[in-house]
């Protein structure tokens, strides 16, 4: 079983972190989530004087077997698709990228579809798609150790070209399905509070779709499958761009690094990587409440608060892309603004 060595935050500096933020020439606290925010990425870097050097993006894609289901309002060839479409720089990925600054890597992990010649994605499939969970697991041991072997690598090379901050996006169509059922889970909430609309379903496609999945679980369950385990929930329900990302969350925890987490599907993956390993959630940063039902219940099942609510649902990691600015804010609070003796000001409290 692939492991990882992820150790809790170095508590150590934080009176000394906490001391520079509260004698900045502001209002103690006037910064509200921009202080808080500023004196986890120091604790992640352990400096009181953090960079944010070569964000880069991750885009995991692959296709999933419970799509045949009819799960999913968007037809399984949306997936390659679009997965060229990010090639070319059409995609609301992109986009953010060039806005931000992120370096944008495409990773066919498991799409249904041959991408091997197309320039501009990183061939790493494991197979043309997972099983169909309603009638068997997603996928072996095999693959899942693959998957999460990728995600490793991925980050390793990011590291290694100098990133300090990991964003991690999607492409896979009915994806939502097994977020939906790892929510369910690993947070014991009941599954039709967890289900929503997906790419647009209507009110009797979510039935379809609440049926599908109840069925899928309890036949995991009636063949012996303990969702106490969460190996096994991972390996059963998951698919291969989600593995890859917990891979990613994971190494990126171990090598101390900044996690941006995105939408309904990545926050269902940081929701399996914390129970895989509660320590890493304190490395990650969660950007924002996505508009598919169920994604505020999910993030208030592991105590976190969004930086933003947009309504976004689009995937891709594009919310978590969008929360760069604020991260930037709050290091620049740290690097720029003077404090109360060099600027000459009377400290008032």
């Amino acid at each position: 079983m692939t492991t990882f060595n992820i150790y809790p935050l170095d508590d150590s500096l934080r009176p000394t972190i906490q001391s520079k933020i509260d004698n900045l020439n502001k209002p103690k606290g006037s910064l509200g989530r921009l202080e808080e925010l500023a004196l986890q990425i120091c604790l992640i870097e352990q400096t009181l004087s953090p960079t944010l050097h070569h964000p880069s993006h991750l885009l995991f894609g692959a296709d999933h077997g419970i799509e045949r289901e009819r799960v999913s309002v968007s037809p399984r060839e949306v997936t390659w698709q679009q997965m060229i479409n990010f090639t070319r720089g059409g995609g609301g990925v992109n986009m953010f990228c060039r806005q931000y600054g992120f370096d944008l890597k495409i990773i066919d992990v498991g799409v249904d579809y041959d991408l091997s010649s197309i320039e501009g994605i990183i061939p790493r499939k494991i197979a043309w798609g997972t099983n169909n969970f309603l009638h068997e697991a997603a996928m072996s041991q095999e693959e899942m150790e693959q998957a999460l072997g990728i995600g490793r690598d991925m980050v390793d090379c990011c590291q290694k070209e100098g990133c300090q901050v990991i964003s991690i996006g999607e492409m896979g169509i009915a994806n939502t399905s097994p977020s939906s059922i790892w929510m369910s889970l690993f947070a014991h909430l009941p599954l039709n509070t967890c289900i929503g609309a997906g790419a647009g379903l209507n009110t009797a496609g979510i039935n379809h779709k609440y049926e599908v999945l109840n069925e899928a679980v309890n036949r995991f369950k009636a063949n012996g499958g303990q969702e106490e385990d969460a190996w096994e929930v991972i390996r059963y329900f998951g698919g291969f761009e989600m593995v890859a990302a917990i891979g990613a969350m994971l190494r990126a925890a171990e090598l101390h690094l900044i996690i941006l987490i995105d939408g309904f599907i990545m926050s269902a993956c940081a929701l399996a990587a914390s129970k895989l390993y509660p320590q890493a959630k304190q490395y990650m940063v969660f950007a924002h409440c996505g508009d598919e039902s169920g994604h505020k219940l999910l993030l208030d099942s592991m105590g976190v608060q969004p930086l933003l609510n947009l309504g976004l649902r689009l995937g891709e990691g594009t919310g978590a892309l969008c929360s760069f600015g604020i991260l930037e804010s709050s290091v620049r609070m740290m690097q720029e603004m003077n404090n109360f003796d060099n600027a000459h000001i009377t400290k008032y409290f």
